[in-house]
């Protein structure tokens, strides 16, 4: 009995000169996206990705390798400018807006869509070390 196997057809993503950058600096992890106008992933990383592990993944440097490899990636494809909407409060968040301009890719706006709460849930309680 021979297994059927699914194929599954790759989306075709269209790579315009514009498009947007999402950094996600969380205190353990930076992911950078770079998209298209509708939001639709043209290249991703990360700075485990990367190969970084435990703590030294939220470093600017880790970010900053990240960024590069992403950004080089899209550049190629044809992007050329790029909002970049920066959420988190992560350390790598100017380093990998900084790599992504040194790429060649022209940042033209910087949005920070930090999720702010409005007295929402309770904080966890306080760490005793």
């Amino acid at each position: 009995m021979a297994k059927r196997t699914r194929s599954t057809k790759k989306r075709v993503v269209k790579v315009s000169h514009q498009g947007k950058a999402f950094i996600k600096a969380s205190f353990n992890n930076i992911i950078v996206s770079l998209t298209n106008e509708e939001g639709q992933v043209i290249s991703w990383s990360s700075s485990g990705k990367m190969g970084f592990r435990g703590s030294k993944k939220n470093t600017p440097y880790a970010a900053q390798l990240a960024a590069e490899d992403c950004s080089k990636v899209a550049y190629d494809l044809g992007l050329r400018k790029v909002k970049v909407y920066v959420k988190g409060p992560g350390a790598g968040r100017e380093s990998a807006m900084r790599t992504i301009h040194s790429s060649g890719i022209e940042v033209t706006e910087i949005i920070d869509v930090t999720p702010m709460p409005h007295n929402g849930c309770r904080p966890p309680k306080r760490r005793r070390v």
